[in-house]
């Protein structure tokens, strides 16, 4: 089956280019401007399998649009960007995006990544039984990737989950920021942003599972390698 891939950008030529690529990688495309309405009624109707945010006429306008899809949907985002400072891509990270591409890259390079991102998308975890499982005041079904909170449901992007299901996977187990990078995002670190990329989801994962984000009890900080998640009892129903 196609995957279908929606394209949100405000530079028409630049729109054009990139629709070509994906329609002849063989990929069903939407197109919609830097307009936030019309991004939101493409994803409802559409349903597409993975977004893609061009630069738009501001950076806050793309961190607008990315945080109220993320508000809609866990459709993983790509954001293509011309800029290579931290600080700004993190922003991006805590306004719901989950890959960038920095410009300027080749067609080649944008393939890979948004094969990588699908095969994530559609990666069945077969290493743990689906179940219940009570960690606190937590309960996590594994089966419809749902967590609530003091019987509360907490929304979590599907890096999120990804993320926190493989910490429990290893309960008890030290993983450095390689592996998880590896796992969750499907890739290995080629600079110190990457790295970083975990450190911003462990902190807005424990902004919404922890009772306390600044003494977490549950994902612990493994100094010197990365995090690990406390040792807990398994319930299945």
């Amino acid at each position: 089956m196609q995957k279908k891939i929606l394209l949100v950008s405000s530079e028409t030529n630049i729109c054009k280019i990139l629709e070509t690529h994906l329609k002849v990688w063989n990929y069903i495309v939407f197109t919609v401007d830097n307009t936030e309405e019309k991004a939101i009624k493409i994803l409802q109707e559409k349903q597409p399998n993975l977004i893609i945010l061009d630069t738009l006429q501001s950076q806050f306008s793309q961190y607008k649009i990315c945080n109220s899809i993320k508000k809609e949907s866990n459709i993983p985002i790509i954001i293509l960007t011309s800029l290579n400072n931290i600080s700004d891509q993190i922003m991006g990270l805590k306004f719901g995006a989950d890959y960038f591409i920095t410009k300027p890259f080749s067609p080649k390079e944008l393939r890979a990544r948004i094969k990588t991102v699908l095969k994530q998308v559609n990666k069945v975890n077969h290493t743990t039984k689906k179940c219940l499982l009570y960690i606190d005041n937590l309960i996590i079904d594994t089966n419809k990737r749902q967590i609530f909170k003091n019987k509360e449901r907490i929304h979590l992007t599907k890096i999120e989950f990804d993320l926190v299901e493989l910490l429990i996977i290893n309960a008890g187990k030290k993983l450095s920021r390689v592996h998880i990078l590896n796992r969750v995002w499907g890739y290995k670190p080629l600079n110190y942003m990457d790295a970083r990329i975990v450190d911003v989801h462990i902190s807005r994962l424990r902004s919404k599972i922890e009772n306390d984000p600044n003494k977490p009890n549950l994902i612990l900080t493994a100094r010197g390698t990365g995090y690990m998640f406390q040792y807990f009892q398994k319930i299945k129903f």
